[in-house]
Formats: C-alpha cells, sequence, structure tokens
C-alpha cells in the first residue's frame, strides 16, 4: 500500500467550529470524501492511502501528535447551590418525615444534580443517597407521613437489581410536587475478577463518592445541612479545572466497571473537558479494551454511543473513541467481511463523521428532527464501510453497518435499517446531483440505478427519477441528500494555505440548497405521501385477470412512473394511458 503523508501547520489557538477541509478523489466511484482536520495545537498527520477497488483512495487522520488533544476552558463554578421554590418545596417535606419519625437520616442528593447546579444549570433528575436504610423503606415513610397529615399518597415504584441493565442496587422511584425523585442507600462495592456485577453493601458517604464514575460526579448536596460535600476533594477542582478524572485509580476503576471509560468519555466531549492523561493511559490499556468486549453487556456500549450521538458534541466523543484505540472495540466487525479494511480506517470514519457534523450545522441542525439528525451522524460515521458485507448463517451478503448495529451496539433494527437505506440512497443522489442543477438542455438522461423507465420527455423523466429515490427513503431525504455532498465530485484547490476552507464548506451547503429548492419546485417534497390514480383491482380488469402477481406489480410500477411524470394528471388520462400502452404491447409480443 502506498501512503502519502501531509503534515498540516499548526495553529496557535483552538478552533473545532470550522473544520479544515481536505478532498481525496476516489477514482472506483468518481467521487470524493470531504475530511475536516481540525484546527488543534501541534499538528494533524493525515495519510492518502490506495486501497482496495471498493475504497479506492481515501484519507484519514493516523497522527495525532501530543500536544492536539482538545484544550479545556475555564469553567464557571457556583461555590453555593440556589434551589428553586419546588426544589425548596421538596426537601423542607423530605426533612419533615426525618424529623417526624426520628429516624436520624441524612439525605444527600447525588450525583450530576449537584455537578450541573454548580454550573448554573438546571436538573430535574434528583437521586437522593440514604444513610441508614433502603429507597424503598423511606418512601413507605414519606407516604405515612402524608396519610397522616391528611394528604394523597403516592404510587412507590421499585427498580430491583438487575445486572444486565447495570442497575446492581434496588432504587425506590415516587412523585413529590409533580416531581419524580429515586431514593437510595449509600453503598459500597466489590467487584469479582471476571464480572462487572459487583457485590453490594451498605457503605458511607466517602464510599460511596469513591465508587462513582469520575470526580466531577461524585459530589453530594447534603440537605440536612445544606451544603457541597466533596469527599474526594478533587469534585470541585476537577470541576473548575475541567478535567475528567476517576476518584480511584483509573485502570482498577476501569476493570471493575469498563463502561466508566464510555461515560468519561461522553462526560468529557459534553463539557469540553479534557481527560485526564493517567484516565486516557489506563483507558487505552489493553486489559481495559479487553474487559470492555467482555465484561459489559453490548446493549449498555449501544446506550452510551447513542447518547454521544444525540448530544451536542459527537464528533469529540468519537474522536476520543479513536484517539483512545478504542474504536474496534466500540465498533466491533463480524469475523469475516470484504474488501478487507485498510489500517486508519478509524480516522476516516471520524473525519466523516466530522464533515457531516459541521456541514449539518452550517445548513441548520433545527431543520432535521433529532432522529434524522441522530441517523445522519451514524450513517456518516459508517459510510466508509457503504461497500462492506459480511455473510450471515445462511450465506446472504448483509452490509456490514447491520452487524454494527444489531451486534455490537444492540440497537433497534430500524436504526440499521434507516442507515443502509441511506447509504443506497446516497450513492444514488451523487449521480442525480448534476442532473437537477444543470442549467443547460439535458440531451441524455441516465443514472446506473434506474434504466428502464417508461418513454417521457427528459424533463418528466428526471421527475420521475427524483421521485422514485424520494419514494425510497421517505422522510430522511434532506438526510441523504447531506450524506451525498460528501461523495460529490469537488475540485481541489492547489494550496499550502488554509484561505478555500470556508468557501469549500459554503459551497456544499449552497449545493445542498439548490438542490432542497429544486426539489420543492418540482413538488416532490413529501413525494412518498403520494396516493395512486389507479388501484390493483382496476389494472386487473383492464389486464382481464382474476388475481395479482408479478404482471399487476410491473403495472403498478409503471403508472406510479406516469403519475410522477404528470403531476396534473386525472385517474382517467391514467387509465387512458394505460390502455394505449397495453394495446401497443399486445401487438409487438
Amino acid at each position: 500500500m502506498k501512503a502519502l503523508s501531509i503534515a498540516v501547520a499548526a495553529f496557535s489557538t483552538f478552533n473545532t467550529t470550522r473544520p479544515r477541509l481536505f478532498a481525496f478523489p476516489n477514482p472506483s466511484t468518481s467521487s470524493s470524501l470531504i475530511l475536516p482536520a481540525f484546527k488543534l495545537k501541534g499538528f494533524s498527520i493525515f495519510s492518502v492511502h490506495q486501497s482496495p477497488p471498493a475504497f479506492g483512495f481515501y484519507a484519514g487522520v493516523t497522527t495525532m501528535v501530543e500536544g492536539s488533544a482538545f484544550q479545556p476552558l475555564s469553567v464557571q463554578v457556583k461555590d453555593h447551590i440556589d434551589l428553586t421554590p419546588k426544589e425548596e418545596q421538596i426537601f423542607n417535606r423530605l426533612l419533615q418525615v426525618v424529623e417526624h419519625y426520628n429516624m436520624g437520616t441524612q439525605l444527600r442528593v447525588a450525583g450530576g444534580w449537584v455537578r450541573d447546579k454548580l454550573l448554573g444549570k438546571e436538573c430535574y433528575d434528583i437521586d437522593i443517597a440514604l444513610d441508614n436504610m433502603y429507597g424503598r423503606e423511606f418512601c413507605e415513610k414519606v407516604n405515612e407521613y402524608l396519610s397522616a397529615s391528611g394528604e394523597e399518597t403516592q404510587g412507590v415504584g421499585v427498580i430491583q437489581c438487575n445486572p444486565d441493565q447495570s442497575k446492581h442496587l434496588e432504587t425506590a422511584r415516587m412523585r413529590l410536587f409533580d416531581v419524580w425523585i429515586d431514593f437510595v442507600n449509600l453503598r459500597a462495592e466489590d467487584y469479582s475478577e471476571n464480572s462487572r456485577i459487583p457485590t453490594m453493601k451498605f457503605g458511607t458517604a466517602k464510599q460511596d463518592a469513591d465508587r462513582r464514575d469520575l470526580t466531577i460526579n461524585s459530589l453530594f448536596y447534603n440537605i440536612n445541612t445544606r451544603s457541597v460535600e466533596d469527599l474526594t476533594e478533587r469534585g470541585i477542582a476537577d470541576l473548575k479545572s475541567g478535567k475528567i478524572v476517576t476518584p480511584l485509580p483509573p485502570k482498577q476503576t476501569f476493570l471493575d466497571d469498563p463502561l466508566r471509560v464510555l461515560r468519561a468519555i461522553r462526560f468529557g466531549a459534553r463539557f469540553g473537558f479534557i481527560l485526564d492523561e493517567e484516565l486516557k493511559k489506563a483507558a487505552a490499556d489493553e486489559d481495559v479494551r479487553v474487559a470492555i468486549a467482555d465484561k459489559i453487556s453490548r446493549e449498555r456500549i449501544g446506550h452510551e454511543i447513542d447518547l454521544m450521538m444525540s448530544g451536542d458534541q459527537p464528533v469529540k466523543a468519537v474522536t476520543y473513541i479513536a484517539d483512545l484505540k478504542l474504536f474496534w472495540a466500540v465498533f466491533s466487525l463480524p469475523s469475516d467481511f470484504e474488501p478487507s479494511i485498510p489500517d486508519g480506517c478509524d480516522r476516516l470514519c471520524v473525519s466523516c463523521l466530522g464533515s457531516a457534523w459541521e456541514l449539518l450545522n452550517l445548513i441548520g441542525r433545527s431543520s432535521f428532527s433529532d432522529d434524522q439528525r441522530r441517523l445522519c451522524l451514524y450513517a456518516a460515521l459508517f459510510l466508509p464501510f457503504r461497500e462492506t458485507i459480511y455473510r450471515d448463517n445462511k450465506a446472504k451478503k448483509i452490509p456490514v453497518v447491520n452487524y454494527i448495529f444489531r451486534n455490537s451496539l444492540k440497537l433497534k433494527a430500524s436504526d440499521a435499517e434507516t442507515v443502509m437505506s441511506l447509504h443506497t440512497v446516497t450513492k444514488k443522489f451523487v449521480t442525480l446531483i448534476p442532473l437537477l442543477v444543470s442549467k443547460e438542455d439535458i440531451q441524455v438522461l441516465e443514472v446506473d440505478w434506474k434504466r428502464d423507465t417508461i418513454e417521457v420527455p427528459i424533463a418528466s423523466k428526471l421527475r420521475i427519477l427524483t421521485g422514485l429515490l424520494l419514494r425510497e427513503i421517505k422522510e430522511f431525504w434532506r438526510v441523504a441528500l447531506l450524506l451525498s455532498m460528501q461523495l460529490h465530485p469537488v475540485d481541489i484547490v492547489s494550496s499550502t494555505s488554509f484561505s478555500n476552507e470556508d468557501f469549500e464548506l459554503d459551497k456544499r451547503s449552497g449545493l445542498f440548497k439548490t438542490v432542497e429548492n429544486v426539489v420543492r419546485t418540482l413538488g416532490l417534497e413529501k413525494v412518498w405521501e403520494m396516493k395512486p390514480l389507479v388501484n390493483g383491482k382496476e389494472i386487473m380488469n383492464i389486464l382481464q385477470i382474476k388475481s395479482g402477481g408479478p404482471v399487476v406489480r410491473e403495472w403498478q410500477q409503471k403508472l406510479l412512473e406516469w403519475q410522477l411524470a404528470h403531476p396534473s394528471g386525472s385517474a382517467e388520462e391514467c387509465l387512458d394511458w394505460m390502455k394505449q400502452a397495453q394495446s401497443k404491447r399486445a401487438r409487438t409480443e
């Protein structure tokens, strides 16, 4: 394999809002991939590889030089917690229960609520840690107090220990003043060597803080004393310095519960914090990679990845995964697939994700639904695998993307189907775009994915092809169009500077909007909702047959094409055309 390395000049400032773009041609598909090189301190090294035909030429960040890691921001952390009136009401009621029954219970709000409050963010996820009883027992006391006070009691839900879903401790949940609250006792954990399921026991507040995944998540708010407790003595400091650190030594923490690696990555990306050097070293350790594969369920891995992809910093999160050499542990592949995947393909995946994310932001994330944005990013991340297949138990060829969704991440089958469809339609869109934006009269209109259509003028045929493509992907057509921008041919500006960065990205955004407007002008933006003018029964009457089958389906397709070519046509006109076409066909047979 030949490789050409290109060093990217260093930058003195950190900026990931607009990445530098590189375009590399793919000779096998006459297309390109548009790849971002984020402005980072230090150098980013790219390689251009000649790979198997299915991949053509590709580029990916193969080395992130020391110093190119995401830089932390100065974090503003409050020195106290301001309670909302609703929170005051809830906490006062809980204290009334403790005092009325002389329970001596210390009530502590744990975890994310404390962190977010100190960051000045509102949080509605309240978890109460109890020091001398189980959550269910406390909820029963709350209801006893409500009943004695003549107030309506509340239902108590109990989440039993469920190791498969990482629920190692019984949690009780009840509603107070229209807010759901979880109650759990303080605990300590002992882990076995080959399982992430710990032996649980009552613990002290210090033990409970130490067993948390990260120091920034280990803080307590003591309701009794109305004070923040930083029992690891690092939580507030790490919050202020924007660092992701584990309370206990990171390698043992990750071996005890490998899911914490992904949680560290997710929180680091979410808040823009940097990962502690010892944490990164532990996360990249081979023993930890093996533990990720062997000790935690794929459902939990998929859940964490889904949270990352649905968040505001998906590129940063997946970049961390690749930097820590965890990409293939997370997005595991089947044992046999073809063609082979070249070295550095994980970096190509990250680059595809990054360029799609930038284009998505430039076009406007709010113009896509949450699901469209999420699956757009998955489709971009796995774009380099779009031609890679494996064989199932019946030797059927299936895209490897299906395996990643169904086996590696255990996500919904419908998500896998949508992403595979996006890959298929994206490739088709690439051939259609030049025809849709052409300012000259099109003399010949041919695409390799649909060669036989009914005989109509060129303009009508273009409407047929566009309509069929949109009906294939339905409301995800704009996502497919966005992804096609990464594969659409682009002129490479020969320059050692990055002066054309914004121009290239804006050019693709402009092309997207041009095609989008053409689709709307053609009246096809919701073409999948179009009802057929002629039903199957009418087709059978004309053909003089009594049952459906391939012949009826063939005519349904032809009539659909006629309807797309004649947007103002009536059912009567459609039937007349069919009769004429059928008569002509009968004469030639």
